[in-house]
């Protein structure tokens, strides 16, 4: 994610308790001798229980007719998450937990294998490790990445997926649930290992095929294709060529650093995310890597995706015509905390 976000609002758990801890001493005020101590205790407890159920799930999808090694990164101060890289089958889903105001990136690692010492490696995504899990290292470009950074200014989910380290493999990402109206999908359905120019392309090992692309800024490592030096800001980068390439097969990812800044998506109320590889019925990458699979992936179950349409020669985003509602269950909980604190308080005066 190349803009740069404000610092998150306080959060909605440290809002409520402080009314809590408020009405409180109001209460207690007037009524002294209901408002105990061990019933400010209980009205915390069930608040913030309330809130407790308001993380992100990221639910992760393998349509590819390939295995895929994802990989997730969190970004500097926040916690990491259960775990930072796993095997996803074909056909397989995962659930992932993140808390409130987590950000980070999730990719696809392609190409995996383990050597007779060990030493887990991709030829596409790797993270360098050396294992499964990544443990805080993030992907060798080129890769396709999916961004997020949840509750950030206003307390709004930020979230893109990005090309500016190039591609290895189409990603879509659908918001479940949250509102707004720049709250849909988005992604790279292409398979633009196809379409991806001579200089760019990464080829298989056996040299049948285009396995990534490189960003040209990777390729050619020139400040133009970089946006540095002279060419650091916004008015003095423009699109290449390379980039435009990649802007035209996915007008809804980030092309190059100073991309149009309408690539970054938001949601309201707490959605939750779905990020699916190879998501078109179309998109496809030679599966030379029939490799050995380390590591076994827990927790999935298989979920049959349904096809989406087409649209201008590309796939139709997911939810893109409707604007998302809020997550009926965290809505629900949230106004039974505060309903049950109510009650609590009534039942204490009278």
């Amino acid at each position: 994610m190349n803009s740069v976000f404000p610092n998150p609002i306080p959060q909605i758990e440290e809002i409520s308790i402080c009314w809590v801890l408020a009405i409180h001493h109001t209460f207690h005020f007037f009524f002294p001798t209901f408002m105990s101590q061990p019933t400010l205790i209980a009205a915390i407890c069930v608040l913030t229980l309330s809130h407790v159920v308001q993380a992100t799930t990221f639910t992760i999808v393998n349509k590819c007719d390939y295995v895929v090694w994802p990989g997730i990164l969190s970004n500097a101060g926040v916690p990491t998450l259960a775990t930072t890289g796993f095997t996803l089958q074909r056909g397989e889903t995962k659930t992932i937990t993140a808390p409130t105001s987590w950000g980070g990136r999730f990719w696809g690692r392609t190409h995996c294998s383990q050597d007779s010492d060990g030493n887990f490696s991709c030829l596409t995504g790797d993270c360098g490790s050396g294992k499964l899990e990544c443990s805080g290292n993030g992907a060798a470009p080129p890769a396709t990445l999916a961004e997020f950074t949840l509750d950030g200014a206003g307390g709004l989910d930020f979230f893109d997926v990005s090309l500016v380290d190039g591609y290895n493999i189409p990603m879509l990402v659908v918001p479940q649930g949250g509102k707004g109206q720049n709250c849909s999908s988005t992604g790279c359905v292409e398979d633009l290992n196809g379409l991806c120019p001579s200089e760019l392309r990464i080829m298989s090992s056996n040299g049948r095929g285009g396995i990534a692309c490189k960003s040209a800024c990777e390729a050619f490592r020139q400040p133009q294709y970089c946006c540095s030096g002279a060419y650091a800001t916004p008015d003095t980068c423009k699109p290449s060529y390379y980039s435009q390439v990649f802007k035209g097969a996915c007008p809804r990812a980030y092309s190059y650093a100073y991309d149009d800044k309408t690539c970054t998506f938001t949601c309201a109320n707490a959605a939750d995310y779905s990020i699916t590889f190879c998501p078109s019925p179309n998109t496809s990458q030679k599966s030379s890597q029939e490799a050995t699979t380390p590591g076994q992936n827990t927790e999935t179950t298989t979920t049959a995706m349904p096809t989406s349409p087409l649209v201008d020669n590309t796939i139709m985003y997911e939810g893109f015509l409707d604007e998302s509602e809020a997550s009926p269950f965290r809505v629900t909980t949230y106004i039974f905390g505060i309903i049950t604190v109510a009650i609590w308080w009534w039942c204490q005066i009278f």
